[in-house]
């Protein structure tokens, strides 16, 4: 098979195609709460609003003081277990996490820009059922960072929301949780008590059925309990009132070791049952794993079909990367005119940035899903068992090497303060930019990843800064940039996909068989 050589670094493939076809498929256009992998960790995701004491919570349920809980603005806080307490902050920009101690006194490292999450690793038995992920609190996610949280309540597989009894639930929540809603995400509620405690016995008996056993009683005395079943009652009534598809989420009173007990005993009884399902998804040697595959006499066009496909993947993906990219610098200019301002541009634009790291991913794992399994079909004749779909996504990925000297794929595109795109490989740097990484990953391609560099941050935080038409404009160019070096890096992405898959396929006609 003829192999072209690889598009220059220095302009975009501006290859042409038919963008009708049907192998791409339905491209996913946002990112939402996808099932887990057989092989994703279970974790729970934590979200609140602020001051519902969600860090008392959680540090409640861990046996930790909470301080040890304490992360950057921004930044997400990953909970394992581990023989040695350790904590690191994870930075877009660096291939290593730096260090600091994982004991309360000890300061954070001195950081140009907030990590994208800090891991604390800690001996704790609750930790080994299930990571704990801590979110920023709902105010400050916006449009893009509920995509990430979503995206990573759906790997983790349960969503633990921590709500004051004088808070009420927002817009933006009821519009998470109806999103959750419909997915296989196990939501869980925690309720603690507000400023001036739990709410007072209202008139009249209050129902709370529902609850169940999970309003345990509260200090000994009567109105006590009551008060404590009130408040949970009216704020499950006024969830289900925009949500009634989470009638089956279990709530729970929680202000001390003993009412966190029942909440800690729940996900543990969530996290056996959620591990069989999982462990039985996949089974241990899958049709078409091993053995000989023969390919049909004559599998036609394959080869121009898969060159077909590769650009027309490539070419769909870039046009709603540039789409997505448009409503990003919209909602950047929204924010400087009528958010935080120019203080608050690196805030958005780096979440902005991490919420399209996903779609892009996703959509380049779906389209070569698909081409894979169509172009295979023509070759062996059938449409390919997922063990030979997966092996000749092996194949595919280990050839990746041979087409890509100079040119690695593991890229991390860094915004800097000039509104430029700087580069910076390896797969440590791809996983400093993941809010919430996975443990592991069968897809060909690696991760896209997009993020801010630290210089971003010095900029439009100092002092005096707050020129307006300056930040739109560094916006406007930063986003171009971005466009122009993502662009690239998919038309380089599906060109090496094309060259490998070929070579994989035309061993297998030149030889009648499958040989990967």
């Amino acid at each position: 098979m003829k192999q072209g050589p690889l598009p220059s670094v220095d302009s975009p493939d501006d290859m042409t195609g038919p963008t009708d076809l049907p192998i791409c498929g339905p491209l996913p256009t946002r990112v939402g709460a996808a099932g887990p992998g057989p092989d994703e960790p279970l974790g729970v995701v934590a979200v609140g609003p602020a001051g519902a004491e969600r860090r008392a919570v959680l540090a409640t349920l861990l046996g930790l003081d909470p301080v040890m809980l304490t992360v950057p603005a921004g930044s997400w806080l990953v909970v394992r277990n581990a023989k040695v307490p350790t904590r690191a902050a994870f930075v877009p920009g660096y291939r290593q996490p730096h260090s600091y101690g994982a004991d309360r006194d000890a300061a954070g490292p001195a950081l140009a820009r907030p990590p994208r999450r800090v891991e604390l690793s800690v001996p704790e038995p609750l930790l080994r059922h299930f990571t704990l992920i801590d979110v920023p609190d709902t105010a400050t996610l916006g449009v893009s960072g509920t995509r990430v949280l979503l995206e990573a309540a759906g790997r983790a597989g349960a969503l633990l929301f921590v709500i004051a009894a004088d808070q009420a639930f927002t817009a933006a929540e009821l519009n998470l949780l109806a999103e959750v809603a419909p997915t296989s995400v196990e939501v869980v509620f925690a309720v603690t008590p507000g400023a001036a405690g739990w709410a007072p016995l209202a008139d009249g008996a209050a129902t709370t059925e529902g609850a169940g056993a999970s309003v345990p009683p509260v200090g000994g005395a009567e109105t006590e309990v009551d008060a404590v079943a009130v408040t949970v009652e009216a704020h499950r009534a006024a969830l289900l009132a925009a949500v009634p598809a989470l009638a089956g989420a279990r709530w729970f009173p929680v202000d001390d070791a003993d009412t966190a007990a029942d909440l800690r005993r729940a996900f543990v009884g969530w996290a056996s049952r959620e591990g069989l399902q999982r462990g039985s998804v996949d089974p241990p040697v899958l049709p078409g794993q091993q053995g000989r595959v023969a390919v049909v006499a004559d599998p036609g066009d394959w080869s121009e079909r898969l060159d077909r496909h590769a650009r027309s993947c490539a070419q769909r993906i870039r046009q709603h990367l540039a789409l997505e990219l448009a409503n990003i610098h919209l909602r950047a200019v929204q924010e400087i005119v009528f958010g935080v301002g120019c203080a608050g541009l690196p805030d958005l634009l780096d979440r902005e940035m991490a919420a399209l790291s996903l779609l892009a991913t996703a959509q380049c794992d779906q389209a070569v899903r698909g081409i894979v399994t169509d172009v295979a079909s023509r070759v062996l004749g059938a449409s390919p068992a997922e063990g030979v779909r997966r092996r000749i996504a092996a194949a595919v990925q280990y050839g990746l090497a041979d087409h890509r000297p100079g040119h690695e794929l593991d890229k991390v595109l860094l915004i800097t303060s000039t509104a430029g795109v700087a580069e910076l490989t390896g797969a440590e740097a791809i996983d400093a930019a993941a809010s919430y990484p996975s443990a592991s990953r069968d897809e060909v391609l690696p991760p896209v990843a997009v993020a801010l560099s630290g210089g971003c941050w010095q900029q439009w935080r100092t002092p005096g800064n707050d020129d307006h038409s300056a930040a739109r404009a560094w916006s406007q160019r930063a986003v171009r940039e971005v466009e122009l070096g993502l662009s690239r890096e998919i038309s380089r992405r599906f060109e090496v996909i094309r060259l490998s898959l070929g070579v994989v396929l035309s061993d297998a006609v030149d030889h009648g068989i499958l040989l990967a």
